[in-house]
């Protein structure tokens, strides 16, 4: 068969198989191995030194050594109930504010985002601990679904992420290491949250029974008082924030380094909290194993797909297609986010990531992209396969952890806003590089 011929069969059996409900790391090495030997003739010593000449180096990757231990600590921070102080804080000072509970969920979304990196985690802590109270407060049900859900998605692109981590791993470019993702990711996921904050707040300026204020009477705290609230509850996560990402940033420790620091302070941020216990730290270590499994065997099986696919010449036809479409870069930009867009309302982003990266960062080179900046547009596209239906997983985080009263419609009506703001980072970031290049070449040079 020709590579064109293979390339639309291999992608056909994936999806297929995929709608089909098999699991995806192993929907993607089966995949590979059926069209692979079709490929090469039912050579299946010839496949097996192919999958397994490859797939070696990933055991080699050190940097790969800090996914578990940014999971540990993201782990221990959400059953130590870090967020939950914050939250609290920012309820009574924010909360006289028309849409301040709503930027309140923001604040700590974008805070526990830094400090976790998961976005289960996020969405169901949200869910838990401001669903009720937006709903007893009389704030419009999908709007409060809108914002839990999609705040809750930063924790994906802020750093330290674990996505970041793995589009580090596979690319192996020094322009995508951890430090200049991490870096680059700062200001873009900033925007975002500043986006989400604007939003909620213009449209409670415009129509306060969107978000009523909590009424004067219950508001009592002095100024002093909510001032030493936000420190106390702030201090602690931030400082965790700093020692994570500033020995990165400063060079002073490696991502694995920087991810065993922050692993060790989650621990001593649960042990002055009082929520340092034996079913608390063995909780965490049996979520992690299973977590960092699931990512692992994603890792594989995306790294097997990639390499026949590519063995067999695949990734030729895609760049061959794209590139001889003779259309401007960012229309092939447009095309390749579209596909990511797309593929992110059916399938996980680290399949995503594990199919995409390999076939479009030699394309975007050969167009003459910065690979960071399209590595950051890319991974801001992403963040909406949590929020696209059918299978957007804050959808069903929300839904699973929410009050009754929120309905799948509230939810799907409350997210359209956010994904339209979304699309506009993304835009925001192909006319302005500098939000995504700025950071890194002041921590690390150009």
């Amino acid at each position: 068969m020709t590579p064109e011929v293979l390339t639309i069969l291999m992608f056909g059996v994936l999806i297929a198989a995929i709608a089909l409900g098999h699991p995806l790391a192993a929907t993607l090495a089966g995949t590979a191995v059926l069209i692979g030997l079709i490929d090469n003739g039912f050579n299946i010593p010839g496949l097996f030194d192919l999958i397994t000449n490859n797939n070696w180096g990933i055991f080699l990757n050190y940097t790969l050594v800090s996914i578990p231990l940014f999971i540990f600590m993201a782990q221990v921070l959400d059953r130590a109930k870090v967020s939950e102080a914050l939250f609290e804080a920012l309820y009574i000072i924010l909360g006289g504010l028309k849409g301040g509970l709503g930027l309140a969920v923001i604040v700590v979304s974008t805070v526990f985002a830094a400090t976790t990196g998961i976005v289960g985690a996020s969405v169901v802590a949200m869910s838990l601990m401001a669903g009720p109270a937006l709903l007893k407060r009389g704030y419009d049900r999908p709007l409060s679904a809108g914002i839990i859900t999609s705040s809750g998605t930063l924790g994906i692109l802020i750093p330290p992420s674990i996505m970041l981590v793995v589009y580090a791993g596979l690319t192996g470019l020094k322009e995508t290491s951890v430090g200049n993702l991490f870096a680059a990711a700062i200001l873009p996921g900033l925007l975002l949250s500043g986006l989400y904050l604007s939003y909620v707040a213009i449209r409670c300026a415009i129509n306060p029974k969107l978000g009523p204020p909590i009424p004067r009477e219950e508001r009592t705290a002095t100024v002093g008082q909510k001032f030493f609230m936000f420190i106390k509850s702030l201090v602690p996560p931030f400082g965790l924030i700093l020692a994570v990402m500033g020995t990165i940033l400063a060079g002073v420790a490696t991502p694995t380094e920087a991810a065993a620091l922050g692993a060790f302070g989650a621990m001593v941020l649960a042990l002055f909290k009082g929520t340092f216990t034996w079913e608390m730290i063995s909780g965490a270590s049996i979520a992690t194993a299973r977590t960092t499994c699931m990512v692992m065997a994603l890792f594989i099986g995306g790294k097997v797909f990639s390499v026949v696919f590519l063995s067999m010449g695949g990734g030729d036809v895609v760049a061959d297609t794209l590139l001889g479409m003779d259309f401007h870069p960012f229309v092939i930009l447009f095309l390749m986010n579209l596909v990511v867009f797309i593929l992110g309302m059916f399938i996980d982003w680290a399949a995503i990531l594990l199919v995409v990266v390999p076939i479009f960062t030699p394309i975007a080179m050969e167009l003459d992209f910065n690979p960071l900046w399209f590595a950051m547009i890319l991974c801001v596209n992403l963040q909406t396969s949590f929020l696209t239906p059918p299978f957007g997983y804050s959808l069903f985080y929300f839904k699973g952890a929410a009050p009754p009263e929120f309905t799948i419609g509230d939810v799907y009506k409350g997210i359209l806003p956010f994904i339209a703001l979304q699309m506009i980072c993304v835009a925001t970031m192909v006319l302005f590089p500098e939000l995504v290049t700025y950071l890194p070449s002041i921590f690390f040079g150009k």
